[in-house]
This record gives C-alpha cells, structure tokens and sequence, in this order.
C-alpha cells in the first residue's frame, strides 16, 4: 500500500468525516499507522471543533430566511483541492474571523462602557486557530467573502466577555464576525502575500477527560498507628497513559499518574511459588531511598503461581464493546476491533467467545461461538461500526446474562468491555454503575477493562468498574500495547489464581519511626478490613507481580513532625526510646502478611513474611530494586509529589540506568526514552 501523504486531500475529508466505506477504511489504517498523519487529523478536527462552537447559532449559508440577495459578484474562481469538502467554508471562514478579530480589537478601542473581555496573545490565538490550511490565495479570499456574506451581521456594540477555550483563549463571537466583515477587505502586507495565522499545534479544543482526584500518602507515625494495610493492584493503565500523553508532548494531568500502576507495568524477576497450595509468593528488600538518604526504602514483590496455556481451563469470552460515536477515531473502534483479533488468535479451539455492543442500545453481534469457527468471530468483529450515544449499563446487563447463560464451571468466565468509558445515556451515575459491576461480580464472572482514546476519556469510572468488577484495568494506546496485554500477559489477563489479594505490614517501633506507602492512594484499608472476608480487594492473575515500596523513617532521623504524623502536635510520651522499651531484643524491620482466597473460595489464607534491616546501600541492592525505585521516583516527579525530596529526571534516568539488565521485551530501555520525553515538557 503506497503511502498517504499529509497533504493528501482524503486525509482532510477523513478528518470531517466524508470518508465511507473502502477509502475509510484505507485512510483510516493509514492515520492509525502514521503518527504524522495522526497529527494533521487532530489538528483539523481541533480548529473545526472550536470555529464550529464559535458559528454555533448563525444560520448556515444558504438557510437564512429571506436574506437580502447579496451584490453580484465576480465569476467564481475553481475552488482549491481543499475547499472540495463543504465543512472547510466554515473552518476558513471562521479562521479569518480569529486572526482579523485579534488584529481588529488591537487596533479600535471598545466603548469606554463596556468591559473588554480578556484577549489572548498572539501566540495563543497562532496555537488556538489557522488559517494556512493549504488553499490557494484567490480561493482563501473567495471563501472568507462568502462566508462572512451568508452570515447575519448584528449591530455593533458593547462587546459581552467571550466564552474561554481550553487554555483560556477567547472564542470568536458574533460581534467579532461582524468586525471581521468590516476589516475582510484589509490591505495585504508590503510583500504582497495575504495575511495568515501562522501553522502552529492545536491542542483539542475540548477536553473532558476525567481523572479522580488522590492525594499523596503521607509520613505515619509507628507510635499511633504501628499497621498498614492495602489492597494489592495489578492494574497498569496509568503507565499507558502516561505514555501517550508524554508521546504527543504534553505533560500528563497529575490524577493521571499512579505511581504503583507505573511501577507495576514492568515485569520482575520474582521467583514463583513453589507449593501448589499456595498461589502467592512474596520477595522482600531494604536499602537506602535514593531520593532521602537518610530514609530506608522498603521493596514488596508478590508473585503469582503461573498456569501454563495448556493446562489452564477453557475459556467463555464476552467481549463487551462500546461502538457509540464517540468511539469512531482510529485509536478508539478500529483499535479495539484489531486489539480483539489478536487475542481471539492467541485463544484455543475449545475457548468461547459472544460479542456484546452498546450505542444508544445494546445488541447481541454474535451469540456464543467456539474458537474453533474463529472465521465467524473475526468477521462479526470486523463488520463493526460506530453510531450513536453510550448506554454502558444496558451493554453490562446483557454482557454478564451472555456469560452466565454460558458459565463454564471450574473454567475461565470473563467480561472484556473495551471503552473509552463516557457513558451518556441509561445509567450514566459513576455510583450506580460501579454498584451495578459490583453486584454482577458476584455471579463468579471476573471483569478485564480495556479503555481506548483520548479527549473524552474518562479514567475514574474505568478504574473502579475494574476494581468493584474482580478484575485488572489496562490502557491500549496502540497495537503494541495490546499485544503486551493480550498476546504476551494472556494468562494473567484471563485467568485467576488467587482473588481479593490484601496486604498488612507491621512495623516495629524499635527501628521505624515511621512510614510511608509510596502510591496505593485509592487502595488502602482499615487495619480491621485486612482479615474480614466480606471485604473486596485486588486479584492476582496467573504470573502476576506486584510491587509495593514503602519509604521508611528510622528511629532517630525524623523530626517530631515526622514522628507525630502531618498536623497532630507531638507527642509527649510516644518517644522513640520510651516505645523501644516493649521491643528492644527484636531484630526484625517489620512483618509483611498477605491474605488472599482461591478462585472460587470464600475463606482467606494467611501468610507472613518478616523483614531483616542489614543496612544495604544503594550501591548494594538489587537491579529490580533500583528500577522500581526510579520508576516510583518518575512517577512522584510528574505528580509534583511533596514527598519526592531529591528526585528529578536526571536523577531518575541514572537510578533506572543502575537496573537495566536482563531487560525482557525492552521495556526498561522505553523507560529511559520516556524520561527523556518528560524532560522535554516538564519544567
């Protein structure tokens, strides 16, 4: 397939929507493959977005009731490629209107009055619109004329504060039209050349992406609460995200980094349990933090028992998949669609798979079918279009009726949604959907989230569907990522080994002052909820990791801030040396117990792991340990975390250059390059 070049015109008319069947598809491969290509259809579908909201209640041209004719004109001269797609009249025209609005408010002053409203820069308004948009000159000429003509022109008058787009920048308003109007004929430059807003990136115009709002963990004091307890999270979406953002050059919203999602992307060398009575192994260390000297860092690994593909039980599938609107750009349905295909191809013939689609409606795209007729799987997969509103919990309800009415007894039985989680329509309450997830969870369906796209995303209710669903939440944001979590992490993405997975550690006042969990912010548990059974927590998957860092004050090094914990008064008998005295002959840093229960139980098992401090220094601990910690520290960097003491990017790519080896998939070394990324937008 030859190349599609950016000044293709059917890239344009891809991004307006013009585009059906296979020049779409042809187009739409192309922009998924071509990240330049990626950018001009953001680019021409941010400036059409925001000149659509600014037009919005002018009549379009050609619908004005009985609107005076307009002069004669001169005979219309062959519009350029551009203009072959009726949406750009509006774009350009309503580009002009920006540029001559700015210049036009610079130079006549509003009524005394009337309050200006704020007018961004120029730089803001380059950013905000263009209009070099690849037209000829006559043409660009022809066209502000007759846009501007079909327009109703109000009266001037007392400007009223302009609405603000994403950034603060002013959105053009009828008055500003009607200014443009007076001023389109204004002289060109001395050059000769007509005057244009300069190309420059367009962020969207509107971003209504949704992340939930945690504060840092911070320091505890061991003499008013010894005891700490989390719910395990095998999640990995956050990293994704992360990603993404970082790879479009913009640095990523602080709620969107969840330093324990960051640190457990990569994969450990944490040997696995060797009992076949225990699905859960645990690895501890201690060294010296690389951001605070002086604090001690304090490294828990878990590892799932692994089930190999032959010897894990036959699957019954239900792909849950939002074909609404919202989902028609190339990373959103197109992306599911082929994220899907790849793991129907990694499935076995004796593995089940339905296909559930939700818009302003759910339906049933295919019933249960055996891998084995993988032809018809793949082909209702690829017949799949997007249209329409988001009535996620109708989809839900159907979803889990499918799974149930094929429950596999002893087997895999699974709901995959992939979305980009903006439910509008039916039950759209973040509340009432995670209860409703909560309450199908209980039916022994497990649930996997898969959240696609971009500007509407919403990253909250995902996460919790995931969470309350018994199940792990990831981020696609290409073909690469899916591959990693459908192809490469199938096992664990599929099948259980050991559920509602719950972590306590003990600290011992004699050497610990005290502590702090580095992430896990929306994990943690009540110290009473570690060994109540009723209570719901993260799932391990077959060959699972997870790892959780605690920075840790020891005795004699924190202040009585520190000691006392973050605005309580120090106390006056809780001294280090006074609470030592109960524990002086113990050796032991803390003790680490893990709950967890089978697949299918409803008791917990306990296990415990007690922890030596032998003083290792940096230099001294593992490459694991090293690069969890710098991948904690990225994440406390772009979080902005209070926490962070001397970490800075510099510092985390030396710390993550200390832990490269045995680097399996090239991850770590992605690592290093996203650093850099960050350092390009972080300042």
């Amino acid at each position: 397939m030859n190349r599609i070049s950016k000044d293709d015109p059917r890239v344009t008319a891809y991004a307006l929507g013009e585009l059906e069947g296979d020049e779409l598809a042809l187009v739409a491969a192309a922009v998924q493959a071509d990240p330049e290509l990626q950018a001009v259809v953001a680019e021409v579908r941010a400036t059409a977005g925001a000149l659509e909201q600014a037009l919005a209640g002018e009549p379009a041209p050609g619908v004005a009731a009985k609107a005076p004719a307009a002069p004669a004109k001169k005979p219309a001269k062959k519009p350029g490629r551009l203009l072959a797609f009726p949406q750009l009249y509006y774009v350009i025209g309503g580009a002009a209107a920006a540029c001559f609005t700015f210049l036009v408010v610079l130079q006549e002053p509003l009524p005394k009055q009337a309050a200006p409203a704020p007018v961004a820069s120029l730089a803001q308004e380059k950013q905000y619109v263009e209009m070099s948009l690849g037209a000829p000159k006559e043409a660009a000429e022809e066209d502000v004329e007759a846009s501007a003509d079909a327009l109703s022109m109000p009266a001037m008058g007392a400007v009223a504060p302009a609405p603000r787009a994403a950034g603060g920048m002013a959105m053009p308003q009828k008055s500003d039209v009607a200014r443009m109007e007076l001023k389109r004929r204004a002289a060109p430059s001395a050059k000769g050349e007509w005057l244009v807003c300069e190309r420059a990136p367009v962020a969207p115009a509107f971003n209504t992406e949704d992340y939930s709002y945690q504060r840092d963990n911070d320091f505890v004091a061991v003499a008013t609460e010894p005891l700490s307890t989390f719910s395990i999270d095998v999640d990995t979406a956050s990293y994704a995200n992360v990603r993404r953002f970082l790879n479009e050059g913009q640095r990523p919203p602080r709620d969107a980094v969840r330093v324990e999602e960051l640190v457990n992307y990569f994969p450990y060398r944490y040997a696995a349990p060797t009992g076949k009575d225990v699905p859960v192994a645990a690895h501890l260390e201690v060294a010296e933090a690389p951001w605070a000297p002086s604090h001690r860092l304090v490294r828990i690994g878990l590892k799932a028992r692994e089930v190999t593909e032959a010897a894990r039980p036959s699957a019954n599938l239900v792909f849950l998949l939002d074909v609404s609107g919202s989902m028609e750009d190339a990373n959103k349905l197109p992306l599911v669609k082929q994220s899907m295909q790849m793991l129907v191809n990694r499935l076995r013939p004796d593995d089940r798979v339905a296909i559930v689609t939700y818009a302003g409606a759910s339906g049933l795209a295919l019933p249960s079918t055996p891998v084995s007729r993988a032809s018809e799987i793949l082909g209702a997969l690829d017949r799949l279009t997007s249209g329409g509103s988001t009535n996620g919990a109708m989809g839900i309800q159907l979803a889990y009726d499918i799974a149930k009415a094929n429950f596999v007894a002893g087997g895999v039985n699974r709901v995959i949604l992939c979305t980009d989680g903006d439910f509008n329509v039916g039950t759209t309450s973040e509340g009432e959907l995670v209860r409703l997830i909560e309450e199908k969870a209980k039916g022994g369906t497990f649930l996997t989230v898969l959240g696609f796209g971009m500007g509407n995303y919403k990253d909250g209710t995902l996460e919790k569907l995931a969470d309350k669903g018994n199940g792990n939440y990831g981020y696609v944001d290409s073909a690469a990522e899916a591959r990693r979590l459908l192809v490469e992490q199938a096992g664990g993405t599929l099948v259980t080994v050991a559920k509602d997975v719950k972590v306590q550690v003990e600290f011992n006042p004699a050497r610990v002052a005290a502590y702090r969990l580095v992430g896990y912010e929306n994990r943690l548990l009540r110290k009473e909820d570690f060994a109540n059974d009723k209570i719901d927590a993260g799932d391990m998957g077959s060959g699972h990791t997870v790892t959780a860092l605690y920075e840790v004050v020891p005795v004699g090094e924190g202040d009585a801030a520190t000691l006392s914990g973050p605005g309580v008064e120090p106390l006056k008998y809780q001294r280090p040396s006074g609470v030592a005295q109960t524990v002086a002959a113990d050796s032991e840093l803390l003790s680490v117990k893990v709950r967890y229960k089978e697949p299918a139980g409803q008791e917990s098992r306990r296990l415990e792991f007690p922890l030596l401090d032998r003083g290792a220094t940096w230099a001294l601990a593992s490459e694991d340990f090293k690069f969890a910690a710098s991948v904690a520290a990225f994440g406390m960097v772009l979080r902005e975390s209070p926490h962070r003491g001397t970490a800075t990017l510099a510092e985390v790519r030396r710390w993550a250059a200390d832990g490269m080896a045995a680097d399996v998939g090239g991850y770590r070394q992605e690592f290093l390059g996203l650093v850099d990324r960050a350092a390009t937008v972080v300042r």
